[in-house]
């Protein structure tokens, strides 16, 4: 198994990943944004030295598909000509608004910085798995709420002024909230969190901690002292990497084993873990979308999403070109599959939100296709089994007035799931059988009903039919779907 077909590893400009349409490669700006003319740059490289298509994932990374080994050569020196700087190392994402949005309760880019700083010199990067993430959110306009972290540090107004709010392991419904505390110290519960993660090993995550060490990070602050990072290991080693019971020299009053599991260094596993594969899961669209018109006070950002996550480059090429005229000098990538165009005027906003509208992007956020989740499936794709993104056109366009917010539909080419590892309310899933149907599960699970794989958008418009005609005033489609029971829906699908 040579490196591009082995998975377990972010699809990074340096590390390329195999996929059914051949090599994938992912980036994000160090810079946190691309001037208009780099983002031609690349979807002139994606075209010279990819299928053209170019995507931006749910957690706002882009990707270029379709390259060979040779060509992901090639197109990582033209990304290094356009002088374009990518980030590695352990994920520290931003919200795609963070240090510019007047609304945002403070600057997280500093914070984010330090932690990055703070996790090279711990020496944690080798030693985390790469789905392993911190999400700093200032808040704001365009908040990080929906995405999923291993640690979450959440800007937050009180009485002493600005502190942060850290959690562990979740979205911000799901994850457990540890202290609210000023951002030195958490810095550095971050850090100790990321350190106890790494002592399990390279599939770990701050959901495998135990309520022992949750506790011990919540009350870290109380014990730290100022600069903990430097003092708690003063050979850059791992905070257990006294003997294990022993105590702290930075922290003479903790023991070493209510802050890591173990002080053995050589019991990291050196598996890696999974990636959840090309358009990265993990968001679920539960706040605003970023697709409309930011407020920028002097000026304004313009949020225009990509159908699915996905567009040749050629459109989007004409779309920054058009961008570029209208006096945007920069371009930001949004979680939720979008681009932010900053700096523009209300006026060019409008021009080129009808521009957009006419070569395909989706401009507002109420736009079906922003619920509907879907792979590049067949041809695109060598594993998919149905038209994956055509099924979801189609559907999109036939039954866009019964699927509202409270449903996410998932088009999946093959049982892999790459476009929404997660359950969704109904998935269409390719496989030798056809379309087969899934209700409140995920692309691996058991189809409860099957049929032809070019039929299959005529089946899901018989499960909307049935919602028009079922729904009661003020019910949701998600709670109409209930009532009609999987079984139900599974024979809407089929005989329809």
């Amino acid at each position: 198994m040579n490196a591009f077909s082995r998975r377990g590893a972010c699809p990074a400009l340096s590390a390329p990943m195999q996929t059914g349409d051949g090599l994938l490669v992912r980036l994000n700006p160090v810079a946190g944004g691309l001037s208009p003319g780099s983002l031609i740059g690349l979807g002139e490289s994606a075209l010279r030295h990819g299928n053209g298509i170019m995507e931006v994932t749910a957690r706002g990374s882009l990707q270029i598909r379709g390259l060979t080994a040779e060509s992901a050569r090639l197109l990582a020196a033209e990304v290094d000509a356009l002088g374009i700087a990518v980030r590695t190392g352990v994920p520290v994402e931003l919200g795609p608004l963070a240090g510019i949005d007047p609304q945002e309760v403070a600057d997280p880019r500093p914070l984010a910085q330090r932690i990055r700083a703070a996790i090279e010199e711990a020496g944690l990067t080798a030693r985390l798995g790469p789905k392993v993430s911190v999400v700093v959110d200032g808040g704001g306009q365009l908040g990080l709420e929906a995405l999923t972290a291993d640690v979450r540090l959440k800007a937050v107004q009180t009485t002493a002024g600005v502190q942060w709010s850290v959690s562990v392991a979740g979205d911000a419904l799901g994850a457990k909230p540890l202290a609210t505390v000023d951002a030195d110290a958490a810095r550095d519960i971050a850090v100790a969190a990321l350190r106890m993660v790494a002592e399990k090993g390279r599939e770990a995550h701050t959901q495998d901690l135990t309520e022992r060490q949750l506790v011990s990070l919540a009350g870290w602050h109380s014990f730290a002292p100022p600069s903990v990072l430097p003092d708690i290991s003063p050979t850059r080693g791992e905070i257990g990497s006294f003997a294990a019971g022993s105590l702290s020299a930075a922290n003479p009053h903790v023991p070493t084993s209510a802050i890591g599991e173990s002080g053995r260094a050589g019991l990291i596993s050196p598996l890696e873990g999974e990636m959840s594969g090309r358009t990265e899961g993990g968001a679920v669209e539960r706040h605003r979308a970023p697709i409309g018109l930011f407020d920028l006070n002097a000026a304004h950002a313009l949020g225009i999403g990509l159908p699915f996550g996905s567009m040749p480059a050629q459109p989007l090429i004409e779309l920054v070109g058009q961008v570029l005229q209208r006096g945007s000098t920069e371009i930001r990538l949004a979680p939720g599959r979008a681009l932010l165009f900053l700096g523009l005027s209300s006026s060019a906003c409008a021009s080129l939100q009808t521009s957009a509208a006419t070569l395909g992007f989706v401009t507002s956020p109420a736009d079906p296709r922003t619920r509907i989740a879907a792979c590049p499936g067949a041809p695109a794709c060598a594993s998919g089994r149905i038209a994956a993104r055509a099924i979801a056109e189609t559907i999109a366009t036939e039954s866009a007035d019964v699927f509202d917010t409270s449903i996410t539909l998932h088009v999946s080419g093959c049982a892999k799931g790459c476009a929404h590892p997660g359950p969704a309310a109904l998935t269409l899933v390719g496989d030798e059988n056809g379309a087969g149907l899934v209700v409140d599960g995920t692309a691996k699970a058991l189809p409860a009903g099957y049929r032809p794989g070019y039929d299959a958008a005529r089946g899901v418009a018989g499960i909307a039919a049935a919602i028009r005609s079922a729904r009661h005033p003020g019910e949701t489609a998600a709670a109409c779907l209930a009532r009609l029971g999987a079984a139900g829906v599974a024979e809407l699908y089929r005989r329809n």
